[in-house]
Formats: structure tokens, sequence, C-alpha cells
């Protein structure tokens, strides 16, 4: 039997969006502070296996340090700084590991949504070891927690790892058989960049049981526009201007 659905309707992209360093603890903490209780985040592996959150494959843009994320061991990524680039505020923010992150989530009551997001070549792995560290890591029985990647074979690995653990299928466009792709990873929710959600989409998600996701929703009028179509979630960077309560768009 699949989990419930596990979100609220607001959900805060990578921790506070761009307000924050992304994907760190700290993103988390400024997230919850403008109300938010869901939280989507980037989640790949170091080299010897342990899951931690970046979004790029490359240590570039976010750290002091350069090359494959994934080439190196988490003792050497766990010391970088992921802050620093941001501001100086945040500079000596470390990349924090899925566990800290759960920790934090389940210690507040905060629901997450973790997009695989594999180091090229290690889709299937990635999808197997994130979603069995996810259940080592929360133990109730109805975790506050959705899988999502673009890529479809972190599905399957997260599918046959934890086939209890709700998925999404990612969309930045909607080619064709991308319908068929979702039913056929067992996903029970399509998260679509928002300018490719209309009232057809909707519909068809809905009328197979499918929740309805954006992202990166900003825009107030956007927003308006998707909430009336019906969606079931927006994944926002605009944490300030948007209330994090149903129906409600402030910005």
């Amino acid at each position: 039997m699949t989990a419930a659905w596990p979100l609220p309707l607001w959900i805060a992209h990578r921790g506070a969006g761009k307000l924050a360093p992304e994907n760190t603890l700290a993103a988390f903490r400024l997230g919850a502070s403008h109300g938010y209780r869901a939280f989507e985040c980037d989640v790949k592996l170091s080299a010897d296996g342990v899951p931690f959150l970046l979004h790029d494959a490359t240590l570039n843009r976010t750290t002091p340090a350069h090359g494959v994320a994934g080439e190196r061991p988490w003792s050497t990524l766990s010391r970088l700084d992921a802050g620093g680039w941001h501001s100086a505020a945040y500079a000596g923010e470390p990349l924090p590991s899925l566990e800290a992150i759960a920790c934090y989530v389940q210690r507040n009551g905060f629901a997450l949504n973790i997009e695989i997001k594999p180091t090229p070549g290690q889709a299937h792995a990635t999808g197997v070891a994130v979603a069995a560290a996810c259940t080592a890591l929360w133990q109730a029985a109805a975790p506050a927690l959705l899988f999502s990647s673009f890529e479809a074979e972190a599905l399957r690995g997260a599918r046959e790892s934890a086939p209890a653990l709700p998925r999404a299928l990612l969309l930045d466009k909607l080619t064709p058989g991308w319908f068929e792709l979702a039913q056929g990873l067992g996903c029970v929710a399509v998260v679509t960049q928002h300018r490719l959600m209309d009232a057809p989409v909707v519909a068809r998600l809905h009328a197979a049981g499918l929740h309805a996701l954006c992202y990166t929703v900003n825009d107030a009028d956007e927003a308006r526009r998707l909430l009336a179509l019906g969606v079931d979630g927006l994944i926002t960077d605009a944490v300030d201007r948007f209330a994090a309560e149903d129906g409600v768009v402030s910005g």
C-alpha cells in the first residue's frame, strides 16, 4: 500500500529558494521562519555512498572546490564551505547529509520532497540507495516524504528499494508517452515546469488519481492561475512573498 499523500500545497524550493544558500540546513531554517512546513531538496551520493544534498553534478557553483561531487568521499565533502558563495553571512555553512536533513524535518514535523539528483550514469544505484536510506531514517508508518526525479531509472531504483514510499515524475517538457511513463513507474504525482501545466493536464492527472504539482512558481499571477486550475502543489523560491497557506497568494 502506497503511503498517503504527504505534502501541503506550498513547498519551499531547495530550503528557502534563493534567500539562503540552497540545499543547506540554513536554507531550511530560513524557509521555516517564513512559515513553510514542506521543503524540496536535491540528493545524490558521495563516492563512498553517503546521500547528501547538492543540486549540480559538480562542486563549482556552490563551493570553492571544483570537479564532480560524486567522485569525492563524504569525509571530504562534509568539510566544504557551501554557503560563502551566497553571501558572507553564510560562509562556512556545510553541505548537509540526508541524515542531518531527516533529523531536522522529523524533529519539526515537516514534510520533504527529495529530488533524486544522481551523478550522471548512477541513476538506478542512486535511487536504490536514497530510498534505502530513507527507509532507515524515517521510522513512521506513513512518513511525510515524496521522491521525485527527472530520471526514470532513479525512480525505478527507488521503487525497488522502497515500493511503499510515494514517487513523482519530474518533467521539463511533455514528451510523447510522459503520462504512460508516470503510470508505469507507479508514480502518485507528476511535477511539471509551471508553464506546462494547463487544464487538460490537470484533468488527465486527476482523472487517473494522480496529483499535479509545479516548479518553480515565483510569480503571483502564475501562482493564481495554477491554483485556479486545482493543482496540488506549488514549489517556490519566493518564501518571503507567498504565504505557506492553502490557497493563499500574498505576493
